[in-house]
């Protein structure tokens, strides 16, 4: 009788599955993203020399502020006597400069480092990075994805003033009559991404 109700629920246990394919491939998904953002946060987390001065360039023109001046009139709208003094000369309009360096941009994480490693995000890096880039123009690409992604880090958001923030040069250089322009391709990147990611 013990044989007949052992082999009884042999028969019943094969005939169970446990899905265990399924929780293999979510196992593997949590994995595979923690893995990512850890990446991530390694790789461009280069955080040891971030951005002090930038140089404002238009035309002939180039004046020398320090970021927290442009934080400062990102946050609260004053204008330092540097800033003023260069947008009186190439006769920039503040509300448009302020507008372009503090809207945020939503986007996940880890979609956006694969996007900016893909063909389209690599063609949008080499064009913004004649707007931003380093001293020499040498790494500007590889500086500018890093600050990029270190800018979404926090709060999965992207603003053009933090990029400056997380710029891995202790001075960079921009295009002052380009930042505009800049944020306007940066969301046409990004904002298909916001609907997928968040």
């Amino acid at each position: 009788m013990e044989n007949r109700k052992t082999e009884g629920f042999k028969e019943k246990s094969s005939n169970f599955k446990f899905p265990i394919s399924k929780l293999k491939r979510s196992i593997l998904s949590i994995i595979s993203t923690n893995l990512v953002i850890a990446g991530i946060i390694s790789l461009s987390g280069i955080k040891a020399e971030a951005a002090q001065k930038i140089i404002l360039k238009y035309g002939i023109f180039r004046e020398s502020i320090s970021v927290s001046e442009l934080r400062t009139f990102v946050d609260t709208g004053e204008l330092s006597s540097s800033l003023r003094k260069y947008l009186k000369k190439v006769d920039g309009k503040p509300d448009d400069l302020r507008f372009a360096l503090k809207q945020g941009m939503l986007v996940d994480v880890v979609l956006l480092s694969k996007t900016l490693n893909s063909i389209p995000g690599e063609f949008v890096l080499n064009g913004i990075s004649q707007v931003i880039h380093t001293p020499s123009n040498r790494g500007s690409k590889e500086s500018l994805r890093s600050a990029v992604v270190n800018s979404a880090l926090d709060d999965n958001e992207v603003q053009i003033i933090e990029i400056m923030e997380n710029y891995p040069t202790d001075e960079i250089h921009v295009d002052g009559n380009s930042i505009v322009e800049t944020y306007n391709t940066l969301n046409k990147l990004l904002e298909p991404l916001a609907k997928i990611g968040i």
